[in-house]
């Protein structure tokens, strides 16, 4: 028994002998545990944090605003535009403004090959809309699609970018000719230019030309200048860019005469080569095409191109 105990008072000695573990201080976790100086510094970065956190949600709430209002304010304006096209559309073949001006208005004259002065009259269903903006050159449709306009032509190819047929300032523009274009004369290639919106108006449509199902269901495109009624027959379909000036490149945008029968047929090799599918659809030299035009957002300075031939 004595010996027990003795084993039992040298352990108790032995864990006296071992130091005990030194306690962490503890942080403080309350303001108050603060002093002054420290409270004081901490006030002062919380208010920065929430003066801070304030301006985010503020800027946030600033740019939510900003966003839904730029598209009400450009859906908008797109049905307005819609609308206003509907308008249009209902014009051709009213005789409603016909008469306002002078007779002579209507009629263009030019002196053929010959020598023989030629004159060519606006066609009826052309007048009223001429009157209300002597910068109408015609009307291009693609049945059951929104392609459905008239159709400007401006001293440069700028002006209807960013202004619609009432000639008001419009980030949608209108569909033109390109300036180089002569209606009353002819071109081998008639080149309109349209806006590729995200609203879907204008040649936003154009792109689907890339399917060639697209294309079975929509071979013809109706083009009418304000003189003569046309359609023609879709051949073409590609994606091309505009392209530096010294860059030795087919350049599609250019092309609003040929030379010679040599040039157009290098053109349509050119053309034929870059298309995504063969339509069957060929011209000779002396056919009329028209070439639709609109912006191509795949690369930089991109378009997208379709080409078609004049059947009638």
């Amino acid at each position: 028994m004595g010996s027990s105990e003795g084993s039992k008072d040298r352990r108790r000695s032995e864990v006296s002998k071992q130091k005990a573990p030194e306690e962490t201080p503890k942080e403080p976790k309350r303001l108050e545990d603060y002093d002054p100086e420290m409270r004081k510094l901490i006030l002062h970065e919380m208010k920065k944090a929430e003066k801070r956190r304030k301006l985010v949600i503020f800027a946030f709430v600033l740019l939510a605003v900003g966003g839904f209002g730029y598209y009400a304010l450009y859906y908008l304006t797109a049905g307005r535009g819609d609308a206003r096209g509907q308008d249009l559309s209902h014009l051709v073949g009213s005789d409603k403004l016909v008469g306002m001006h002078e007779e002579d208005a209507y009629v263009a004259t030019l002196t053929d090959s010959n020598g023989n002065e030629v004159t060519y009259e606006i066609l009826d269903k052309y007048k009223t809309l001429y009157n209300l903006n002597k910068d109408l050159i015609g009307w291009v449709k693609i049945d059951d699609t929104i392609i459905d306009y008239p159709v400007m032509q401006a001293e440069d190819n700028s002006y209807y970018l960013t202004h619609n047929f009432d000639r008001k300032e419009e980030k949608a523009g209108a569909l033109f000719l390109d300036c180089n274009c002569d209606i009353v004369r002819g071109n081998d290639n008639y080149i309109i230019y349209g806006h590729h919106l995200t609203s879907g108006r204008m040649f936003s449509k154009l792109g689907e030309y890339e399917s060639e199902r697209y294309y079975e269901k929509h071979p013809y495109i109706q083009f009418d200048t304000i003189y003569e009624e046309g359609t023609y027959q879709v051949m073409y379909a590609f994606r091309s860019r505009v392209y530096d000036a010294d860059e030795v490149r087919f350049k599609y945008y250019q092309f609003i005469d040929a030379q010679s029968e040599e040039e157009f047929n290098s053109y349509m090799r050119e053309m034929a080569r870059e298309s995504f599918y063969d339509t069957g659809v060929t011209a000779v030299y002396g056919d009329k095409l028209l070439t639709l035009s609109t912006c191509d957002y795949q690369e930089q300075n991109g378009r997208f191109v379709v080409v078609a031939k004049k059947i009638r």
